[in-house]
Protein backbone atom coordinates (compact mmCIF):
# COMPACT_ATOMS: atom_id res chain seq x y z
CA UNK A 1 0.00 0.00 0.00
CA UNK A 2 1.29 3.23 -0.83
CA UNK A 3 1.06 5.75 1.89
CA UNK A 4 -0.05 9.52 0.81
CA UNK A 5 2.11 12.44 1.73
CA UNK A 6 1.18 14.20 4.74
CA UNK A 7 -2.20 16.04 4.63
CA UNK A 8 -3.25 19.15 5.91
CA UNK A 9 -5.45 19.24 9.47
CA UNK A 10 -6.70 21.58 11.74
CA UNK A 11 -3.69 21.19 13.75
CA UNK A 12 -0.62 21.83 11.32
CA UNK A 13 1.59 24.62 11.75
CA UNK A 14 1.75 26.58 8.50
CA UNK A 15 5.15 27.92 8.81
CA UNK A 16 6.05 24.06 9.45
CA UNK A 17 4.25 22.97 6.42
CA UNK A 18 6.45 25.29 4.39
CA UNK A 19 9.60 24.32 5.81
CA UNK A 20 8.72 20.17 4.82
CA UNK A 21 7.48 21.30 1.27
CA UNK A 22 10.73 23.37 1.00
CA UNK A 23 12.64 20.09 2.32
CA UNK A 24 10.54 17.76 0.14
CA UNK A 25 11.78 19.57 -3.31
CA UNK A 26 15.41 20.30 -1.61
CA UNK A 27 15.24 16.22 -1.52
CA UNK A 28 13.77 15.59 -5.10
CA UNK A 29 16.63 17.93 -6.30
CA UNK A 30 19.50 15.87 -4.70
CA UNK A 31 18.23 12.95 -6.07
CA UNK A 32 18.76 14.06 -8.81
CA UNK A 33 21.76 15.58 -9.00
CA UNK A 34 23.08 13.96 -5.45
CA UNK A 35 26.43 15.90 -3.85
CA UNK A 36 29.28 14.27 -3.17
CA UNK A 37 29.31 12.28 0.08
CA UNK A 38 30.68 14.32 2.96
CA UNK A 39 32.51 11.60 5.75
CA UNK A 40 31.54 12.31 9.11
CA UNK A 41 33.77 11.63 12.03
CA UNK A 42 32.22 11.05 15.38
CA UNK A 43 35.32 10.89 17.11
CA UNK A 44 34.70 15.07 16.65
CA UNK A 45 32.08 14.77 18.89
CA UNK A 46 32.61 15.42 22.76
CA UNK A 47 30.72 13.40 24.84
CA UNK A 48 29.05 15.84 26.02
CA UNK A 49 27.77 16.80 22.81
CA UNK A 50 27.09 12.97 21.74
CA UNK A 51 24.97 12.70 24.95
CA UNK A 52 23.14 15.74 24.15
CA UNK A 53 22.57 14.67 20.66
CA UNK A 54 18.33 13.36 19.94
CA UNK A 55 17.96 9.72 20.04
CA UNK A 56 16.69 7.97 16.71
CA UNK A 57 13.35 6.68 16.41
CA UNK A 58 12.70 3.55 14.70
CA UNK A 59 9.07 2.18 14.51
CA UNK A 60 9.20 -1.91 14.00
CA UNK A 61 6.46 -4.14 12.84
CA UNK A 62 6.17 -8.02 13.18
CA UNK A 63 3.64 -10.13 11.48
CA UNK A 64 3.07 -13.51 12.18
CA UNK A 65 1.25 -16.73 10.66
CA UNK A 66 -0.76 -19.02 12.70
CA UNK A 67 0.66 -22.44 13.65
CA UNK A 68 -1.99 -23.96 14.96
CA UNK A 69 -5.83 -22.98 15.83
CA UNK A 70 -5.64 -21.09 18.71
CA UNK A 71 -5.34 -17.16 19.07
CA UNK A 72 -1.75 -17.46 20.75
CA UNK A 73 -0.69 -20.49 18.43
CA UNK A 74 1.77 -17.67 16.46
CA UNK A 75 5.10 -17.57 14.18
CA UNK A 76 7.05 -14.47 12.95
CA UNK A 77 6.79 -14.25 9.42
CA UNK A 78 7.54 -10.59 8.24
CA UNK A 79 9.72 -8.07 10.21
CA UNK A 80 9.61 -3.94 9.17
CA UNK A 81 11.77 -1.56 10.73
CA UNK A 82 11.47 2.13 9.31
CA UNK A 83 13.48 5.19 10.63
CA UNK A 84 12.00 8.40 12.09
CA UNK A 85 12.43 9.67 8.23
CA UNK A 86 9.44 7.17 7.31
CA UNK A 87 12.51 5.44 4.87
CA UNK A 88 12.28 1.59 5.37
CA UNK A 89 15.36 0.09 6.72
CA UNK A 90 14.41 -3.53 6.38
CA UNK A 91 11.39 -5.37 5.24
CA UNK A 92 11.95 -9.05 4.63
CA UNK A 93 10.17 -12.69 5.40
CA UNK A 94 11.06 -15.03 8.28
CA UNK A 95 10.48 -19.09 7.73
CA UNK A 96 9.16 -20.32 11.14
CA UNK A 97 10.66 -23.73 12.27
CA UNK A 98 7.27 -24.73 13.33
CA UNK A 99 4.93 -26.38 10.77
CA UNK A 100 2.77 -23.59 9.24
CA UNK A 101 -1.19 -24.18 10.22
CA UNK A 102 -2.52 -20.98 8.21
CA UNK A 103 -0.71 -18.22 6.56
CA UNK A 104 -4.36 -15.87 7.59
CA UNK A 105 -3.72 -14.20 4.10
CA UNK A 106 -6.79 -12.00 4.31
CA UNK A 107 -5.05 -10.49 7.55
CA UNK A 108 -1.26 -11.00 6.45
CA UNK A 109 -1.17 -11.27 2.62
CA UNK A 110 1.59 -13.51 2.91
CA UNK A 111 1.44 -16.50 0.90
CA UNK A 112 3.46 -20.29 1.29
CA UNK A 113 6.17 -19.34 -1.53
CA UNK A 114 7.05 -15.66 0.41
CA UNK A 115 7.58 -17.38 3.54
CA UNK A 116 9.56 -20.00 2.42
CA UNK A 117 11.98 -17.80 1.22
CA UNK A 118 12.71 -16.08 4.66
CA UNK A 119 15.23 -16.54 6.75
CA UNK A 120 15.35 -18.47 10.49
CA UNK A 121 14.23 -16.44 13.10
CA UNK A 122 17.53 -16.45 14.24
CA UNK A 123 18.90 -15.08 11.51
CA UNK A 124 16.20 -12.53 11.30
CA UNK A 125 17.10 -11.27 14.59
CA UNK A 126 20.77 -10.88 14.12
CA UNK A 127 19.74 -8.73 10.80
CA UNK A 128 17.60 -6.48 13.29
CA UNK A 129 20.54 -5.97 15.94
CA UNK A 130 22.89 -5.26 13.20
CA UNK A 131 21.15 -2.21 11.90
CA UNK A 132 19.16 -0.90 15.47
CA UNK A 133 21.09 1.93 17.02
CA UNK A 134 21.82 0.66 20.67
CA UNK A 135 19.97 3.87 21.48
CA UNK A 136 17.64 3.79 19.17
CA UNK A 137 13.51 4.35 20.98
CA UNK A 138 11.15 2.10 19.32
CA UNK A 139 8.04 3.55 18.50
CA UNK A 140 4.82 1.18 17.77
CA UNK A 141 1.34 0.06 18.26
CA UNK A 142 1.54 -2.20 21.34
CA UNK A 143 5.02 -2.24 20.78
CA UNK A 144 6.51 -4.59 23.71
CA UNK A 145 4.57 -7.83 21.83
CA UNK A 146 6.86 -6.93 18.35
CA UNK A 147 9.74 -6.67 20.48
CA UNK A 148 9.09 -9.65 22.66
CA UNK A 149 8.48 -11.93 19.44
CA UNK A 150 12.16 -10.80 18.54
CA UNK A 151 13.38 -11.34 21.94
CA UNK A 152 15.24 -7.61 22.05
CA UNK A 153 16.19 -6.19 25.47
CA UNK A 154 15.69 -2.70 26.96
CA UNK A 155 18.83 -1.37 27.72
CA UNK A 156 21.16 -3.66 25.48
CA UNK A 157 19.27 -3.74 22.00
CA UNK A 158 17.68 -0.48 22.12
CA UNK A 159 17.37 2.68 24.73
CA UNK A 160 13.63 2.35 25.47
CA UNK A 161 9.96 2.30 24.28
CA UNK A 162 6.91 4.47 23.23
CA UNK A 163 3.91 2.90 22.71
CA UNK A 164 1.24 5.00 20.96
CA UNK A 165 -1.69 2.84 22.50
CA UNK A 166 -0.56 4.84 25.59
CA UNK A 167 0.55 8.30 23.98
CA UNK A 168 -2.88 8.71 22.50
CA UNK A 169 -4.95 7.28 24.77
CA UNK A 170 -8.26 9.89 25.58
CA UNK A 171 -10.00 10.14 29.27
CA UNK A 172 -13.46 9.21 28.16
CA UNK A 173 -15.62 11.36 30.80
CA UNK A 174 -18.64 9.35 29.91
CA UNK A 175 -17.21 6.32 31.35
CA UNK A 176 -14.47 8.02 33.81
CA UNK A 177 -11.74 5.98 32.41
CA UNK A 178 -9.54 6.05 29.70
CA UNK A 179 -10.23 4.74 26.19
CA UNK A 180 -7.58 3.01 23.76
CA UNK A 181 -7.71 3.04 20.38
CA UNK A 182 -6.36 1.05 17.53
CA UNK A 183 -3.47 1.96 14.96
CA UNK A 184 -6.32 1.94 12.41
CA UNK A 185 -8.49 4.51 14.04
CA UNK A 186 -5.67 6.80 14.90
CA UNK A 187 -4.15 6.87 11.41
CA UNK A 188 -7.96 7.27 10.28
CA UNK A 189 -8.78 10.32 12.65
CA UNK A 190 -5.57 11.80 12.85
CA UNK A 191 -3.55 11.79 9.25
CA UNK A 192 -6.63 11.01 7.21
CA UNK A 193 -5.25 7.69 6.25
CA UNK A 194 -7.22 4.66 6.10
CA UNK A 195 -5.49 1.27 6.64
CA UNK A 196 -6.13 -1.41 3.96
CA UNK A 197 -6.42 -5.13 3.93
CA UNK A 198 -4.38 -7.73 4.07
CA UNK A 199 -1.74 -5.42 6.41
CA UNK A 200 1.62 -4.26 5.25
CA UNK A 201 4.06 -4.35 7.98
CA UNK A 202 6.11 -1.93 6.14
CA UNK A 203 3.09 0.46 5.77
CA UNK A 204 2.06 0.44 9.23
CA UNK A 205 5.21 0.86 10.78
CA UNK A 206 5.05 4.18 8.47
CA UNK A 207 1.78 4.92 10.14
CA UNK A 208 3.28 4.57 13.28
CA UNK A 209 6.06 6.72 12.64
CA UNK A 210 3.86 9.61 11.29
CA UNK A 211 1.66 9.48 14.35
CA UNK A 212 4.41 9.41 16.49
CA UNK A 213 5.99 12.52 14.94
CA UNK A 214 2.77 14.05 15.22
CA UNK A 215 2.74 13.15 19.03
CA UNK A 216 6.10 14.76 19.29
CA UNK A 217 4.69 18.04 17.50
CA UNK A 218 1.33 18.86 19.15
CA UNK A 219 3.23 18.21 22.65
CA UNK A 220 4.20 21.72 22.22
CA UNK A 221 0.77 22.80 21.40
CA UNK A 222 -1.18 21.99 23.97
CA UNK A 223 -4.90 23.76 22.48
CA UNK A 224 -3.95 21.53 19.25
CA UNK A 225 -2.98 18.63 21.38
CA UNK A 226 -6.75 18.45 23.12
CA UNK A 227 -8.40 19.27 19.47
CA UNK A 228 -6.89 15.99 18.07
CA UNK A 229 -7.64 14.08 21.32
CA UNK A 230 -11.37 14.88 20.86
CA UNK A 231 -11.34 14.16 17.18
CA UNK A 232 -10.07 10.59 18.43
CA UNK A 233 -12.74 10.08 20.64
CA UNK A 234 -15.28 11.43 18.60
CA UNK A 235 -15.02 9.74 15.28
CA UNK A 236 -16.69 6.48 14.56
CA UNK A 237 -14.99 3.51 15.65
CA UNK A 238 -15.00 0.76 13.14
CA UNK A 239 -14.92 -3.18 13.92
CA UNK A 240 -11.62 -4.79 14.49
CA UNK A 241 -10.66 -7.09 11.55
CA UNK A 242 -10.88 -9.96 14.33
CA UNK A 243 -14.43 -8.79 15.11
CA UNK A 244 -15.36 -8.94 11.37
CA UNK A 245 -13.58 -12.35 11.01
CA UNK A 246 -13.51 -14.32 14.04
CA UNK A 247 -11.61 -17.33 12.63
CA UNK A 248 -9.98 -17.51 9.54
CA UNK A 249 -8.60 -21.06 8.03
CA UNK A 250 -10.17 -22.72 11.45
CA UNK A 251 -8.00 -20.04 13.20
CA UNK A 252 -9.55 -17.96 16.14
CA UNK A 253 -8.21 -14.06 15.12
CA UNK A 254 -8.75 -13.57 19.22
CA UNK A 255 -11.77 -11.58 19.99
CA UNK A 256 -12.28 -11.93 23.32
CA UNK A 257 -16.42 -11.83 22.43
CA UNK A 258 -16.50 -14.31 20.45
CA UNK A 259 -13.30 -16.43 21.24
CA UNK A 260 -13.88 -20.12 21.45
CA UNK A 261 -10.49 -21.67 21.63
CA UNK A 262 -9.59 -21.25 24.66
CA UNK A 263 -6.60 -20.32 24.98
CA UNK A 264 -5.79 -17.27 27.89
CA UNK A 265 -5.79 -13.74 26.97
CA UNK A 266 -2.97 -11.47 28.35
CA UNK A 267 -4.36 -7.89 27.39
Amino acid sequence: QQLPPHQQHFWNDPQQQQQQQQQQQSQSQQQQHPPPPQPMMMSMLTPMQMANMPPPYFSIDVECVATGPKHNQRAVAQIALVDQFERVVLNFYVKPKEKVFSYLPQLTGLTEKQVNRGVSLEQAVQIVRSVLPKNAVLVGQNILKDVQWLGLIEGKDFASLQDLSGLWRVFNEKYKSYTYFSLHHEAKSLLGITQQEPHNPATDAILSIRLFMLYKQLERRPSDMARARKALLAAEIDPSFAKKNPTIDGVCMGNKKTCKCGAPFFF
